[in-house]
């Protein structure tokens, strides 16, 4: 949206298996699933102003 800058923020992770969720699934079930498969985790944040 127009005026002030906003962030985004983007989170990569690297996972030692294939996670099977149900489309739709919350970000709890998500990191639920993941909790023992991150071997690696990376996040990056955009600023954008229009």
């Amino acid at each position: 949206p127009p005026g002030k800058a906003h962030r985004y923020f983007f989170k990569l992770y690297a996972l030692d298996a294939k996670l099977d969720l149900k489309t739709g699934a919350s970000r709890q079930e998500l990191e639920r699933a993941m909790k023992r498969h991150v071997l690696a985790q990376a996040e990056w944040v955009g600023t954008f102003r229009r």
